[in-house]
Formats: C-alpha cells, structure tokens, sequence
C-alpha cells in the first residue's frame, strides 16, 4: 500500500528573485516533507507563483501562476489544505493590493472549503486598520491554525479581534535552514577576515548607503586583513545596491582584493553557504540577518523595518543604527568588536537561543500534520 498522500497548496512572495522569500519557502518545503515523513504520509506541494517554471526548478515541487485565477482555482480544487505564508505579507505600506491578494487567496479557499493555515507571517504595519483589521481578523478566525513570527505581530492581530490563545509565536522558518548545515558556526574563512554586507536602496538621497560606506572604509583601514563582500538578496535592485556601495569603496582606494560584488545566488542553500563564509555580516534585509544567525555567523543589523528590530530582539540584540540615523563611526565599532570577538565566541553565547529558534521554526509544520490528522 502506498504512502497517504496530502495536497497542500502554499500561498506567498514566491518567484520574484528574492533570495530571503526563496530562503522561507525552501524552509517549509523541506519541513513539510520531514514532517510528512515521520507521519508516513507524502506531502504533495504546489507553490502559488509569480515564476511557476523557476519555482519548480528551484524547489521540485508543482506550480500554478499567482495571478491566473483559473491556475488557483485549479490548485486550490485539488488540496487538502492551504498555507498562507511566510514573510511580511499582510501589510499596506508598500502596497494594499498585497493584503487584498492574499485575504483573497484565502477567501477563495475558505469558499472551497479547503482549510486554512497562517504560517509563521509578519503580521503589519497596517496603516488602514479601519479597513483592513476586520478582513484579517476574519481570515484568521476562519484558519485551522494561526502562527505569526514575532510578539508584535500577535499584539497587532489580537488587537484586530482574533483570541490570543489562538496566536502561536514561532520563529522565521528560515531560522530551519542552518539545521542542514553540516556543524554550525564551524566554517572558516581561511586568511583574513570576510565581511558579509547586505544591502538595500530605501532612501532616495542614498544618505544611509553612504554612511555604511564610509563605515565599511573605516573598518578596511583599521583591519588590513579584512574583506567586504557584498551580498545582494533581491536581484536585481540590490546588486545596485551592492555596487554603488563598492563604487564607494573603491573611490575610497579599496580595490578588488579588499571588496568584492557577488552576483547573487539563485538557490537558497547557495546564499546561506556564502553568509556561512563570513566572519561576521552587516545586514539590512532580514533574512540576511536570519541566515547569519542561524549559521553561527554575527549579525549586525541597519535597520528600515519594524521586523529587523524584532529578529534581534530575539537574539537579545539590537541594531547599529537606522536608515535614517545611521552613523559610519557606530557601525565601524561595532563590526571591529564583532571581528574582535569572533564568530565562535559570538555564537557559544547565542547557541542556546539560536537552536532554540531553529527547533520551533518547524512547529507549524507539525501543527498542520496534526489538524490533517495524518
């Protein structure tokens, strides 16, 4: 006889080049397929995409277009369940066609009577409350099981209406990954020190680029052993990024043997084997932040978003500075300090809450086996 077999179809940011939601779809992917075999049963995933083939490729699971309703149709008439999540996606500051899309999806499934699950989401900001605060307080009450991935995205929802009791905190799926790494915070660097940068264009004079800049020169001239290497998570616009940050540098009179753009990496592990490379990681996208961490390597964090805050929070840490406050002087200390330390002292004090973190990433994963009641 063969395996049980679940149809669950994950509803997110996925096939738009964007390393970090490629790294939380990768996460729960894999943690559906363990949890499903410790069940005996077989998970069957079909992925809600903006790039159905690349999604495919990547991650060897089916496909339909995110934006052809008779593709989700189609999709959702064959599942058992529906995942709405990971990431950042119910909030309306960048847009509120995002939190329409995806209330809708799940509308759509509640509709076809497929069950719904909220997976590990950030939750917010949510400026039309008004608006949008009944929608999500239905939508949540409607799922078989609601996790968001930080405190303040359970006090925003809870304040929409949904029970507390109802709202499980669990960590960033990706936290996951660094479980598959072969012996975490034991990858070297070899000769000198490398430096992982993150970077993002957030305001439009570039003033926060070119402090963390002219940081980054400070910490070149005081380490002649370093390294900087510029990681871009979303392609295309941060390897901009990444290079107007070392067209910088090299004015400065750092050439290629000190700074280095990498081109970006298409999967997931590729990325989290090049952050595992560093010493430590300077970081304004979160989920550079949360590969860091959870492969033993410092995060140190430049923060736009409420959720950058929050991530090293958990960690018992806060970030340099802001967009809008960043000082060169502060963040060259602090990467010094880091260097100083070292990653292996770094992360024996952060072991405990990192495997932690890493264990708890899978319980919504588990959660969903049991209300499938495989």
């Amino acid at each position: 006889m063969g395996k049980m077999a679940r149809t669950i179809v994950v509803s997110g940011y996925y096939g738009f080049n964007n390393s970090g939601d490629e790294a939380v779809l990768h996460a729960i992917v894999t943690a559906l397929r363990d949890e499903a075999q410790a069940a005996g049963a077989e998970a069957r995933i079909v992925v809600l995409s903006g790039d159905p083939a690349e999604t495919a490729r990547l991650h060897g699971v089916e496909t339909a277009h995110r934006m052809r309703p008779l593709a989700v149709l189609g999709a959702l008439r064959r599942a058992d369940a529906l995942i709405s999540g990971g990431g950042s996606l119910l909030q309306d500051v960048t847009s509120a066609k995002s939190v329409l899309y995806y209330l809708a999806v799940l509308k759509l499934a509640r509709w076809m009577r497929v069950p719904t699950f909220i997976y590990a989401q950030g939750v917010g900001p949510i400026r039309d409350r008004g608006r949008f605060g009944p929608m999500i307080r239905s939508a949540f009450e409607a799922s078989r099981y609601v996790s968001v991935r930080d405190d303040e995205s359970k006090e925003l929802v809870a304040s929409f209406g949904v029970a507390p009791e109802r709202i499980d905190v669990v960590p960033d799926p990706v936290m996951g990954m660094g479980l598959s790494l072969p012996s975490t915070a034991a990858v070297t660097t070899g000769a000198g020190v490398r430096l992982g940068v993150s970077v993002r264009f957030w305001r439009d004079d570039r003033q926060e680029l070119e402090r963390l800049a002219a940081g980054l020169a400070l910490v070149l001239e005081e380490r002649e052993d370093a390294k900087v290497a510029l990681l871009p998570f979303h392609l295309p616009s941060d390897k901009l990024a990444s290079e107007f940050v070392a067209d910088r540098l090299v004015a400065a009179g750092f050439g290629p043997d000190r700074v280095e753009v990498h081109a970006g990496a298409s999967h997931p592990k590729d990325m989290l084997s090049e952050v595992a490379g560093c010493d430590a990681l300077i970081g304004m996208r979160l989920h550079s932040l949360i590969y860091a961490a959870t492969a033993g390597v410092p995060p140190i964090a430049v923060s736009y978003d409420p959720k950058i805050d929050q991530f090293m929070r958990r960690l018992g840490e806060s970030p340099v500075g802001d967009t809008d406050s960043l000082d060169a002087d502060a963040l060259a200390a602090a990467v010094l300090g880091r260097l100083e330390l070292g990653k292996t002292a770094w992360y024996g004090e952060k072991r405990a809450a990192i495997e932690e973190m890493q264990q708890n990433s899978r319980a919504p994963a588990q959660q969903i086996f049991r209300e499938l009641r495989i």
